[in-house]
């Protein structure tokens, strides 16, 4: 039998609480090591769908299933679990404590899952090294730049080796040259860990770096232009 896919979505259906239907029977499939980007107007559902999928909401209808395990099958606790295990989200706003030193900040999935202090910060500086802030795992927040916090949130969503990488809007708040260097960061992460990815995105060049376009309608995802 072969392996799960990292993620498999069929006949999603999600409407907000008036009664307005974001997306009916929504299905997608992706395999390890690929990027795929959604794309789409404002308030179509880009974001939701990324909560969809992570078991932060509820669909009203359809199935999601991550590496095997559909969601709506598991009670709170076990959903909880497999997102803590399964899944690395990058947000928008990037969600880094302040209080905590950049390699806690890292390590906090790991910290999550019950793995040894020691262990857990050694894989963060390790990480952090692979995102090119290497010895920085003593600073703090505030002493970064925001294309470096960025970096530090990919290096959270990456530290526990998840099956599947979600990211909204990864460059959405940074200049050019610093979103490019993200995105060439965040396509060999994903193909070096062999992880599968979902990028919500506006922009057309984060776009170019997935190996599928699909903009999201209120009828489900359409492919793009070819990446």
């Amino acid at each position: 039998m072969p392996d799960a896919l990292p993620l498999s979505l069929s006949g999603l259906t999600k409407s907000l609480p008036g009664g307005r239907v974001l997306f009916q029977d929504l299905s997608l499939q992706v395999r390890p090591g690929e990027i795929v980007a959604v794309m789409g107007e404002s308030g179509v559902g880009k974001s939701t769908l990324l909560n969809l999928i992570a078991g932060l909401d509820l669909a009203d209808s359809g199935r999601i299933e991550i590496s095997g395990q559909a969601l709506d099958s598991l009670s709170d606790d076990v959903r909880t679990a497999l997102r803590r295990d399964n899944i690395g989200f990058v947000f928008q706003a990037f969600h880094i404590l302040p209080h905590l030193t950049l390699a806690q900040n890292v390590a906090l999935p790991l910290v999550l899952a019950h793995a040894a202090q020691r262990e857990a910060l050694e894989r963060a500086d390790a990480m952090l090294a692979r995102v090119g802030l290497g010895g920085r795992g003593g600073d703090f927040p505030a002493q970064v730049s925001g294309g470096e916090l960025q970096r530090i949130a990919l290096a959270r969503a990456l530290v526990h080796r998840p099956a599947l990488l979600l990211a909204d809007e990864p460059t959405g708040n940074l200049d050019p040259q610093t979103a490019e260097r993200i995105l060439d960061l965040f396509s060999t992460q994903v193909r070096e860990s062999g992880a599968a990815a979902v990028m919500v995105t506006h922009s057309e060049r984060a776009a170019a770096a997935a190996d599928r376009i699909l903009t999201l309608t209120s009828e489900g995802l359409v492919a793009a232009h070819a990446a």
